[in-house]
């Protein structure tokens, strides 16, 4: 499974981005799909993930609430919808494919996109 990340940019703070990671060449409704992000100098850190089905999802608690995930399997395409946007939101966004969402908690995949930067000014 090929994945690509797109949609970063520079947002104000209190605004929306949307990101969205479009897979390829693989059976993606097989897989969980997950979103990581790291900061300059700073370890990459778990954001959040959606099940194979859509039908469950789990956020970090610096997220939760700002932060929604959804999926297309029609479209093989996962999306990241991040809303009141804070300037420690400020990162490199990677998504990420794996058996589960317990596994991608645990920074566990078996596919890497590659990332997008998205920063927040105050």
């Amino acid at each position: 499974v090929q994945l690509q990340a797109s949609g970063g940019g520079l947002a104000q703070a209190g605004g929306s981005l949307r990101l969205s990671c479009a897979a390829s060449g693989g059976a993606f409704r097989d897989y969980a799909v997950g979103w990581f992000r790291q900061a300059p100098g700073k370890e990459r850190e778990f954001v959040g993930a959606i099940s194979n089905s859509g039908h469950v999802t789990t956020y970090a608690d610096s997220v939760q609430g700002r932060f929604t995930i959804s999926r297309d399997n029609a479209k093989n395409t996962v999306n990241l919808q991040m809303n009141s946007l804070k300037p420690e939101d400020t990162a490199v966004y990677y998504c990420a494919a794996g058996q589960n969402i317990g596994r991608l908690r645990s920074s566990r995949t078996d596919y890497w996109g590659q990332g997008t930067q998205v920063t927040v000014s105050s």
